[in-house]
């Protein structure tokens, strides 16, 4: 994880959710990310997720938020040493705050695991490049939709 955060933007600040205050940003966050890099994920699919974000997903997880001049763009969720979610704005990707976000998580929260999607190959590979290696595959995502997913171990 030697990849640092491009700063010439500002200061990047990872820090604890605030709780409900933060989830409208994180939605809109989670929005872009997805819409940049799920062009697989059927439009229903992606709606149903989007609207259980707040009241389902983001609750049930200890939630981070990466701030750049204290504006929110990027968060991670993780539960139980699983890394549940990471979406960074897609204006920000490759600017280094997804590292940092997953750093934050591997050091101050024990993460070992994480769930990928297999056709998002950018997110397979950016896990990869960190250390983590497929230890399994499932056809189908959590929710049974065909959405084949890669489970990832940090080696």
């Amino acid at each position: 994880m030697s990849e640092q955060p491009d700063l010439s933007a500002g200061e990047l600040r990872v820090r604890p959710s605030r709780g409900p205050v933060d989830f409208a940003p994180l939605v809109a966050i989670w929005r872009s990310a997805v819409d940049a890099t799920h062009e697989f994920l059927a439009d229903a699919d992606r709606d149903e997720v989007e609207s259980r974000l707040e009241s389902d997903y983001f609750p049930a997880v200890s939630l981070t938020v990466a701030e750049l001049n204290g504006r929110p763009v990027g968060f991670a969720g993780v539960l139980d040493g699983n890394l549940e979610m990471l979406f960074i704005d897609a204006k920000q990707r490759g600017t280094g705050i997804g590292t940092s976000l997953l750093s934050h998580a591997i050091n101050d929260h024990g993460v070992r695991y994480v769930d990928v999607n297999e056709q998002n190959r950018q997110a397979v590979e950016f896990y990869t490049r960190r250390g983590f290696q497929v230890v399994r595959r499932s056809e189908t995502d959590d929710a049974g939709r065909p959405y084949p997913l890669l489970h990832l171990q940090l080696t």
